[in-house]
């Protein structure tokens, strides 16, 4: 059975991307760090709740230890995003971005080159406001990557 891994720091599609797992017949595991509460979402039928230590990357490496081929992650960490998208796993962001092998070498380096700027001073001013059209815009993705995904799988 192919399973939704939702890296769920600070994600705003937690319920949305269970619910699209949960329609498809897939498996959905919540990975977050200890400050997150997770009893809400491992109380739900289907859904496997994993708290890890607060260290950094730490759910990152929770997920990429459970991931197999075919299987989806939602994350905001372009690096976990790589690591999904090398083992053969399908990746997209919360706001329904969909990432591919073909450019994430190069998003790779975009996020390198922010944080030297970041670390000698350089302002950023974050992402813009998580919007009802974000949301919708996730969950049609989400159910697209999950389609092709079995349909990679079934063939």
């Amino acid at each position: 059975m192919a399973t939704l891994f939702i890296d769920a720091d600070a994600c705003p599609v937690t319920r949305e991307a269970i619910s699209a797992a949960r329609a498809r017949g897939w498996r959905a595991v919540v990975v977050a760090n200890g400050t997150q509460n997770l009893e809400r979402y491992a109380s739900r039928s289907g859904v496997e709740a994993v708290q890890v230590s607060s260290g950094r990357d730490a759910a990152d490496f929770a997920v990429i230890e459970r991931l197999s081929p075919g299987d989806v992650v939602v994350t905001q960490d372009i690096g976990l995003a790589a690591m999904a998208i090398g083992r053969g796993a399908g990746a997209l962001s919360p706001r329904g971005r969909i990432f591919h092998l073909a450019t994430i070498d190069a998003e790779l380096a975009v996020r390198h080159a922010e944080a030297k700027l970041r670390r000698q001073g350089g302002r950023h001013g974050g992402p813009p406001k998580f919007t009802d059209e974000d949301r919708e815009h996730f969950v049609e993705q989400l159910e697209r990557l999950i389609a092709q995904m079995g349909a990679q799988a079934s063939q």
